[in-house]
């Protein structure tokens, strides 16, 4: 894992959210540049997050998982080895999972590609601020908090502590008060014990749990807070179901939520998210020196080449290759994020002679990593001189998202 942490200054956030054909287009912008596009039906509800009594189907032990089926015909993976403490609701006799078990899973990863949806025995009830997990029995802080905001965050939940159950302290959580983290805590403890007794009268691919009502609600949980300064939209049935989700579950974000009316000139035009959009599926994206990238997506992994193009320097050409690559950088850390593209990427920069080049650009990238909200690594550089990133999978990337009919 690359070592370096430096502090990145929050920046001004707005959230936009629009109608676009039959789906619904979330941009988050920041200091008014699109940073996050995420674009859902309407009326489709995630698996993610879901919490079912699954049926183990098959052990597939060459690779240590098993096949859990969650709903008639809807069979997920999940890992042996990452789950040590399966919660059975019906279990034979022997000492290892069998076929026919029945289980509490969680679905931790919509389908990919040609990957089925995966699960896990870790359940996660997120709020804005905490996650209580049950495999993880410890507390964890946001690596985005300072050390004064994490003695502070400790402090408050350290009365909770239960051996069935542990926390992972959020970054939204820096900003909010006393009262209103505890409250949180206390409802998702409700929430899982709920859950814990109910499964025990329940049969089995029974939905114990959903997650929010629809997906792109999930936006209005999951961007940071700070400097969080307004939700807008110009659909008036959206702004209705906005302002129902943020009463039940984030009062205090309420005074947020904004209703635009301009008919002559739409949020979608305001905000250039077309060209936005249509930027984001594009291969080649262009920096402002002329130089360009070239981000191609395969099923193992992702490629992002940086090409010279039309940059023209007129300093030492190795300071010429340092200034794009830095632009580059930055430029890369947003399109992970723009395009949810996760797993392994690696970044082919422009090659630099000096050590102290290269430690440079490794350094300011790993700052602008530091901005994303999912779970990014920079692992290190190799000896050929690629650049490794790994970043959580969560949701579909974007292109997935969009489908045919709108990347036309």
């Amino acid at each position: 894992m690359f070592p370096w942490k430096v502090w990145v200054r929050t920046l001004n956030r707005k959230l936009v959210l629009v109608r676009l054909k039959e789906k619904i287009l979330t941009a988050l912008l920041e200091d008014g540049k699109v940073c996050e596009l995420h674009c859902d039906e309407e009326k489709r509800d995630s698996l993610l997050g879901n919490i079912y009594i699954g049926k183990v189907r098959n052990i597939v032990s060459n690779i240590q998982a098993a096949f859990i089926e969650i709903e008639n015909g809807v069979q997920c993976y999940y890992s042996l080895s990452d789950n040590k403490m399966p919660i059975y609701t019906k279990h034979g006799n022997s000492p290892k999972m069998a076929p026919g078990d029945e289980l509490l899973v969680q679905v931790c990863r919509e389908n990919l590609k040609s990957k089925p949806p995966a699960v896990t025995s870790n359940l996660n009830f997120t709020g804005n601020y905490v996650v209580l997990t049950t495999e993880n029995r410890s507390i964890g802080l946001s690596t985005k908090l300072a050390p004064e905001e994490k003695k502070r965050l400790r402090a408050w939940i350290t009365p909770f502590e239960d051996e069935r159950f542990g926390f992972i302290i959020r970054t939204n959580a820096r900003e909010v008060d006393q009262e209103v983290f505890q409250e949180e805590v206390k409802l998702l403890i409700s929430h899982y014990e709920n859950l814990v007794a109910k499964a025990q009268f329940r049969t089995c691919y029974s939905v114990l749990h959903r997650n929010n009502p629809a997906t792109w609600l999930t936006a209005l949980r999951d961007t940071y807070k700070e400097n969080l300064t307004e939700i807008v939209t110009d659909d008036p049935v959206l702004f209705e179901k906005i302002r129902d989700y943020l009463g039940q579950y984030q009062k205090e974000d309420l005074d947020k939520l904004r209703f635009y009316e301009d008919p002559m000139l739409p949020l979608m035009k305001l905000y250039s998210l077309e060209t936005a959009l249509e930027n984001a599926l594009k291969e080649r994206v262009w920096l402002k020196s002329g130089a360009y990238l070239i981000v191609q997506p395969t099923e193992a992994l992702t490629v992002i080449d940086v090409n010279t193009g039309k940059f023209d320097g007129n300093k030492q050409k190795q300071e010429t290759f340092l200034k794009i690559n830095l632009e580059a950088a930055t430029e890369i850390a947003r399109q992970l994020r723009l395009r949810n593209l996760s797993g392994i990427i690696v970044i082919d920069f422009i090659n630099m002679e000096q050590e102290e080049y290269r430690k440079r650009l490794m350094e300011s990238f790993a700052a602008e990593l530091r901005k994303d909200p999912v779970k990014t690594t920079l692992v290190d550089m190799t000896v050929l001189e690629l650049v490794e990133v790994t970043r959580k999978k969560v949701r579909k990337p974007l292109y997935e998202q969009v489908g045919r009919e709108l990347s036309r």
